[in-house]
């Protein structure tokens, strides 16, 4: 295993001095394309995330997935450990230089966001049972006649989510539960690792059996309400603290550029580290959202792309600061000393703030954002498998082994596990921007269509016909666009 940790991180090392530019490179191109959409449009994403299907819908429109619903598969993805313990890693490894360049990379990374999940919308396909399939292998074939690429990505992803997180996922709360509980992870802990393995494999086939529609009922209770109560927490730990915050900033600060090294962290490993969390976290130009995306219902693909944006930003400029505040303001930096640590470090800064109590409460919203982000991750490679075929025999065996790699997260070590989770995500990366670097120009054409329905104060729709030149396109034939205007139903099929 160590010979095996130690290649991983060879080849980490040599990936990752090209992608943190590749994704810095595709920001500012596509927020230069789209005018800069992440920030003009910030009104709109939130007025997006709660359009509601209007009335006069077919009855296969009104079986598929809400705006909100398809919002919160995609956070179930992004709002897990990479946010708890994700944070951490970055900061033992980086120092606290490392979460300016997490914002650095949600700021860019919502055009890119909003660009991938538009694209997913456009060119997604539909089920028989009224729901939408789609995502960075559907518009490779589709609108880059790429299907060879298409079945790399697909291959990539379903490995990636369905299995490598998933057992990232596990393993964090596996931590959690151990420091609850006063056992040392690492020490004679393989019955305790086991059993809490077992647990979550089992709930996990509980849920993931019961297909698209339990998963997105389970993501849009747990994900809002338990990010919201790890916000508020937060938000206290930041009041309590409120004269040391200025100095938090400036730490924050100084580190990222070199200006101020701790632990021994330099401003390469500041930059570095921040950059593999962040993509970790809000999974923006990765390729993985944009399978959420596109199962909504929506009368504007440009629609769903706004909510995405609005995804990465309650990720990271929310969620994972708030993380960083809890260990920055609660810890003494100076004492870290480069090892990984995990979860375990936001719980003993909380309980340095709060009490006690804090290591529990943490444990509590590991459990249930990593869980959840179990299950969104194992839409997004259900989806991706579907690509090749919908065979339910192959899809069982898949559900079968997805709750095999939940167990083994559970058993495995630290580094091993977040060092395979950074090299699956740097080849979807790779993959997925060489599609929708070339296909920017839609996405822009469609937030042009978009932006002149809004001039004229209507609440803008899609028909294929509106943009001819666009090939491939399998919905948005009418019963896609339906809207009202007016009390007035429009292209209602």
């Amino acid at each position: 295993m160590d010979v095996f940790e130690k290649y991983i991180g060879l080849v980490n090392g040599e990936i990752w001095k090209v992608i943190p530019y590749l994704l810095i490179g595709a920001g500012l191109y596509f927020a230069v394309r789209t005018l800069v959409v992440q920030v003009r449009m910030i009104p709109e994403m939130f007025h997006s995330v709660r359009d509601r299907r209007p009335e006069g819908m077919t009855k296969a429109d009104d079986e598929g997935i809400s705006s909100f619903k398809a919002f919160t598969i995609s956070a179930a993805s992004r709002v897990g450990t990479g946010n708890v313990a994700g944070v951490a890693v970055a900061i033992t490894l980086g120092g606290p230089g490392a979460v300016f360049w997490m914002w650095v990379i949600a700021l860019l990374g919502g055009a890119t966001a909003f660009v991938e999940s538009t694209l997913a919308q456009l060119w997604k396909t539909r089920e028989g049972d009224g729901t939408y399939r789609g995502g960075p292998a559907y518009y490779l074939t589709k609108g880059l006649n790429a299907r060879w690429l298409a079945v790399i990505f697909a291959v990539a992803i379903t490995f990636t989510f369905g299995f490598v997180y998933n057992a990232i996922q596990s393993n964090s709360i596996v931590e959690a539960f151990g420091t609850s509980l006063g056992i040392t992870i690492g020490e004679n802990d393989g019955l305790f690792r086991a059993g809490v393995g077992a647990v979550l494999a089992v709930i996990t086939g509980l849920i993931i059996f019961g297909g698209v529609k339990r998963i997105a009922n389970f993501t849009q209770v747990i994900v809002p309400f338990m990010a919201l109560l790890y916000l508020v927490v937060g938000v206290i730990v930041v009041i309590m603290n409120i004269t040391e915050v200025p100095g938090m900033i400036a730490l924050i600060l100084k580190h990222a550029f070199g200006l101020q090294e701790v632990a021994g962290a330099t401003i390469g490993m500041a930059f570095t580290n921040g950059m593999r969390r962040g993509l970790f976290s809000n999974e923006a130009g990765q390729g993985s959202a944009p399978n959420a995306a596109a199962t909504a219902t929506v009368s504007h693909p440009v629609k769903q792309g706004l909510v995405q944006t609005l995804g990465v930003y309650f990720d990271t400029l929310l969620v994972c600061s708030i993380t960083a505040f809890i260990i920055l303001l609660g810890t003494d930096i100076t004492t870290l000393d480069g090892n990984v640590q995990g979860a375990a470090l936001t719980q003993v800064a909380l309980a340095n703030t709060i009490g006690e109590w804090g290591i529990h409460f943490v444990t509590i919203i590991v459990f249930f954002l990593a869980f959840s982000s179990v299950i969104g991750n194992y839409y997004l490679a259900q989806a991706n498998l579907e690509f090749f075929t919908e065979s339910k025999v192959v899809l069982n065996i898949f559900r079968l082994v997805v709750m095999g790699f939940v167990f083994f997260g559970a058993i495995g070590s630290v580094p091993v596990v977040w060092a395979l989770g950074d090299t699956f995500a740097a080849l979807m990366v790779l993959i997925n921007l060489v599609a929708i670097i070339p296909l920017g120009g839609v996405a822009v054409k469609l937030l042009k269509n978009y932006d002149q329905q809004k001039v004229k104060g209507l609440d803008p729709i899609f028909h294929r016909d509106m943009l001819p030149e666009i090939k491939n396109i399998e919905c948005w034939d009418g019963s896609d666009a339906v809207t009202r205007r007016g009390g007035q139903i429009i292209r209602e099929v």
